[in-house]
């Protein structure tokens, strides 16, 4: 096995884990489970971004998507309700 296949795989592996995760973020009725499903499809596009070799994306990205996004949305939950009503 080559490391460019290596590579592919492990970028294919966390596309299709970001995608699963962003599905069920979005089906989520309990507001801190989506929040955290969208951690994870952030971290996924972070690994990518740094297999892709771009590290100055990545610098960006690390710190507003999965620590600056979170935090500001659970504190915006927090000031309202944590799970979204059936109607």
């Amino acid at each position: 096995m080559t490391p460019e296949t290596l590579t592919l795989g492990v970028l294919a592996v966390l596309g299709l884990l970001s995608m699963i995760a962003t599905y069920l973020a979005v089906i989520e009725r309990d507001m801190l489970k989506a929040i955290l499903f969208s951690a994870i499809q952030s971290t996924s596009y972070a690994f990518i971004y740094y297999l892709l070799m771009a590290p100055d994306i990545v610098l960006v990205y690390v710190p507003v998507a999965i620590g600056l996004y979170p935090a500001i949305i659970l504190f915006l939950i927090k000031k309202t309700e944590r799970f979204e009503s059936e109607e």
